[in-house]
């Protein structure tokens, strides 16, 4: 099941900074085509007018003195995520309960300096490759890659300055569905050890039903490997631990690892383990029992084979909080959904509003390519070669019950 890829459109005079034989208008043409394409395909219908805002404000400097800003997208209801071109982190997004009562879903820090010194993803945008890569190596026509090994033996979400560590180039949009901000960036050939240089375009949507849409698409002058996703810890809540989410996944197979979490190649049916979530379940209820894979991961943090078709958008999974009776919907054209049940937080970070974030107090939803596919040939192909597009699609939809 290859990537889904397209052909370029039409033209933009969008530029890049590389230094290879890619043409950069080419290279933006592709990306913005791709894009337009990508957010239509979420639930594009006739343009309308909104009454959404975006607004800019300073959120500090990168370690290298770069100008940070924090974005926030307003929809026609009140409701508002913001969003800083620093690793294209959700800082905060905000929903109504049951009650009408908005409320902050996602873990994070009030400022700038916390993602820098201390962060575990929180709302990044994750890249070059989502997950881990076993050993920080893979093999590309037929020449070796050495990457950054920055968890255990292996490496993670790109390395140890991944996508979620550089500052993006911005701009407000207006989309069609609402207030939109896009975000671009290169990464240069070598880069944390990946071949090509990788022209990224992200664009974040907030519909006015409450829906935040990730359109992601790249290119590539050279071949090489790409996983992009988003990383928001959740907490429907808005405080306190997450076993009392109700969590559907529409999954027959989970991917087992092994004890460093590399997959071992199997397609596992959930049939019988504490990883079935065909029929909604708390995640408490079989988060501790006693099974290897539980072991292996302190709990929730695997790869769910998702029921669709290669390339189709589809719902991955429900989660439903019965306090507030908030509910998020996740959708994506990706094969994969990784579950992390927030196992490794341990009450060493302190967060927005002085929240400490102990254990399992958030939850990841991270639809994706499956881990260290490209050293396992069973799995879904993650190259992307020039002229080709990658793109991904993924939509969290908020609702109450």
């Amino acid at each position: 099941m290859p990537l889904r890829k397209e052909q370029p459109a039409f033209a933009n005079n969008v530029k890049t900074k590389t230094n290879s034989t890619m043409n950069s208008l080419q290279v933006w043409t592709l990306l913005l085509s791709a894009t337009a394409a990508a957010i239509c395909l979420a639930g594009c219908a006739s343009p309308s007018k909104w009454p959404g805002s975006v607004t800019k404000a300073p959120f500090g400097n990168a370690p290298d003195g770069t100008p940070v800003d924090i974005y926030t997208l307003r929809n026609a209801k009140g409701c508002e995520v913001r969003i800083c071109n620093y690793g294209g982190i959700v800082v905060s997004l905000k929903v109504p309960d049951k009650s009408g009562k908005p409320g902050d879903v996602v873990l994070g820090y009030d400022n700038l300096d916390g993602y820098i010194k201390s962060s575990p993803y929180f709302g990044c945008l994750v890249g070059r490759y989502g997950n881990r890569i076993a050993k920080g190596k893979f093999t590309l026509n037929g020449k070796e890659y050495t990457l950054a090994v920055n968890n255990g033996p292996n490496s993670l979400h790109g390395g140890i300055k991944g996508f979620d560590k550089v500052v993006w180039t911005a701009k407000p949009l207006v989309g069609p569905l609402g207030p939109a901000l896009g975000l671009g960036y290169v990464s240069k050939d070598g880069e944390e050890g990946y071949p090509g240089n990788l022209s990224v375009k992200a664009i974040y949507t907030w519909t006015d039903d409450n829906e935040l849409h990730l359109d992601y698409t790249a290119a590539t002058d050279k071949d090489t490997v790409v996983n992009l996703t988003h990383h928001s810890y959740f907490n429907l809540r808005g405080h306190g631990d997450n076993l009392g989410h109700v969590v559907q996944i529409n999954a027959d197979k989970f991917i087992p690892v092994d004890s460093t979490l590399i997959p071992t190649g199997e397609l596992r049916p959930v049939k019988g383990t504490p990883f079935d979530f065909r029929t909604a379940m708390p995640i408490g209820a079989r988060v501790n029992a006693k099974d290897e894979q539980i072991k292996f991961g302190g709990g929730y943090d695997h790869c769910w084979v998702i029921n669709k078709q290669a390339g189709e958008f589809a719902r991955h999974a429900v989660v439903y909080e019965p306090e507030t009776g908030r509910v998020m919907e996740v959708w994506s054209t990706e094969p994969g959904l990784q579950f992390y049940g927030g196992n490794f937080l341990d009450g060493t970070i302190t967060g927005k509003g002085g929240w400490t974030y102990q254990f399992r107090n958030g939850f990841c939803m991270e639809p994706q390519h499956f881990p260290d596919s490209p050293n396992q040939a069973n799995f879904p192909s993650v190259v992307l070669k020039p002229g080709q597009i990658y793109k991904n699609t993924i939509v969290y939809k908020f609702s109450v019950r």
